[in-house]
This record gives C-alpha cells, structure tokens and sequence, in this order.
C-alpha cells in the first residue's frame, strides 16, 4: 500500500503490521488501562450515546468539556514539544483538536460561544492535572496524549454519524468537525506509527509503570466527566417533565449555575420547542413514537472511547 508523508515530524506511515512485545509501552498501556476502559464505556452517558439517545444540551456541555480539556492538553504540548519524552509525538496538524472544538462551540452557541461557557467542576479537575503533569512531569503528557488521541481515531465517524442523525446536525460538518481528521489519510496507520513512536521512547521500567498510572487516572477523570454529564441530565429531564419550565425559574441566580447560563444563552428561540417537545412526551402517544424513534437509533450506533 502506499505510504503517506506526514506533514509534520517528518514521518511517513503506511498500513504494514508492527511486530510488538508485551514489555513495548503501547501495549503496556493497553494491558493497563483495559479494566478502566471497559468501565467506561458502561458508564450511563456513554451507553446512552451509543444507543442515539443524545440531548442537544448535553452534547454541547460535553464539546465545553471537550474543548478545555484538549485547549490544556495541547498548551502543555506546546510548552513540551522539545522535550526528547515527547518530541517524537508532536503532530499538531494532524492531531490537534481545540481548534476544531472551537468551531464546534461557535456553531451551538454563536459569535460570543466564549463568553457563553464555563469550565465544569469535573472538567477543571481534569483540566488541573494536565497542567500539573505538563509543568512537572513532562513525560506523563504522554499518557494523556495516548488516552484522548488513539481514542479520537478509533470510531469517530462512527460517533459523528450517530451525533448527526441523533441531533439532526448539517450533513456538512458544522458541529461535528471535533471528530474529523482531514490530515490523516489513514487512521489505521497513523495510529501504527504513533504506538511504533511510544514504543521508541527512551523510558525505563519505572516510568513506564508511571505512564500506565497516569493513563489509568485519564479515564478516571473521563469518567468523572461522564457522570457529571450524566447527572446534569437527570437534572434537565425533571426540570421539563415535572414543570414544563426550568427549576431555576425568574427568581434563579443564573451567576450560580454557569451550566444553566450556558444553555440558556444558546438556546435563544430553540429553547420554548426544546420544552414543549418534552411536554408532549408526558402524554403516552408521544411516548411511543420517541421510544420508537430511539430504536431504530440504537441499532446504527458503535462506540468508542471519547
């Protein structure tokens, strides 16, 4: 087959077999993070993407979450891209996301999207332990890196299809282009090339195992994230079943529910339909045509980690 050039790091890629060993970092960390993995993936929120049940609301609260993880993430990137632990992982033109998230969050929440989000509770610790390893312990970058790219390219059209059907997203990307990798032809032999590069690395025993540490503590914290994404929605849900209005109501202080700020502000005229949707759900005729629609969803989804 023939190979890609890379257009950065000066690599070239192709779709021929690594030969690895079981003491090769990649599959250390595969090893290592399987148990955690699969934790993950049967968390609620993630099961209920898989299956197409995507709220708008909460998949854009999740593209926030998203975008101040990789903005961190790429910062202390950036900060290390020399480092000789990390230099040899340093694609930004094919990997980097946050801009892309950017665009993302513009298109859901408009022009002024910056002022319109706030970083979650679940999310800033996160947020706080990638700046803490990128400023102390460059190496551990790799772990995250590992985490959140390989996991990127292993489904996201997948993800993005189920999004764009689920949410009724433009057929042209706008609102999706987190999952799109235009700089990579291949993914299946990008990611042989980026475990072939982890594999490279000059690490001993101990790092590695610290590596695998670091790794397992990322899906914690995705995890985190997807449980607070997930009580948020319960939340939402009984805001609208039970009331037909939100609970924080005229008299609620938005200032003290960044999250309800969020949608409010981005949810302009959308935002009375959103209701009156979830009304007409309380009646069991509208009941049975969503579990129907939701059905038919289920059976188009796969999943990967986000």
């Amino acid at each position: 087959m023939e190979a890609t050039e890379s257009t950065t790091n000066g690599a070239a890629y192709g779709d021929k077999e690594d030969t690895l060993r079981p003491e090769d970092l990649s599959e250390l960390l595969a090893a290592g993070t399987k148990q955690v993995h699969e934790k993950a993936e049967n968390t609620q929120f993630v099961k209920d993407f898989l299956r197409g049940r995507i709220r708008r609301e909460l998949f854009k609260l999740g593209s926030v979450a998203l975008y101040y993880t990789y903005a961190a993430m790429e910062e202390e990137i950036e900060r290390n891209k020399e480092h000789p632990h990390f230099a040899p992982l340093y694609f930004p033109t094919e990997l980097h996301r946050h801009q892309a998230l950017a665009s993302d969050l513009q298109y859901f929440y408009g022009p002024e999207w910056q002022s319109q989000i706030s970083c979650s509770p679940a999310t800033r610790r996160y947020v706080e332990r990638i700046h803490q390893v990128g400023q102390e312990d460059p190496v551990l970058l790799v772990a995250h890196a590992y985490t959140r790219y390989m996991g990127d390219l292993s489904g996201g059209q997948v993800l993005k299809k189920v999004a764009q059907r689920a949410l009724k997203l433009p057929s042209t990307g706008e609102g999706v282009e987190f999952y799109r990798f235009d700089a990579i032809h291949s993914p299946k032999a990008f990611k042989q090339l980026y475990r072939s590069r982890m594999n490279e690395l000059d690490l001993d025993g101990d790092t590695k195992e610290r590596l695998v540490a670091e790794a397992v503590k990322a899906f914690q914290f995705n995890m985190e994230v997807f449980d607070e994404l997930e009580d948020l929605g319960k939340g939402t849900q009984e805001e609208v079943l039970d009331a037909g209005v939100p609970v924080h109501g005229a008299g609620g202080d938005i200032n003290k529910c960044p999250f309800y700020a969020a949608k409010t502000a981005a949810s302009g005229g959308t935002a009375y339909a959103c209701q009156l949707a979830m009304v007409v759900l309380r009646h069991p005729a509208g009941q049975v045509l969503f579990a129907t629609w939701f059905a038919a969803l289920a059976g188009l989804a796969a999943w990967y980690i986000m």
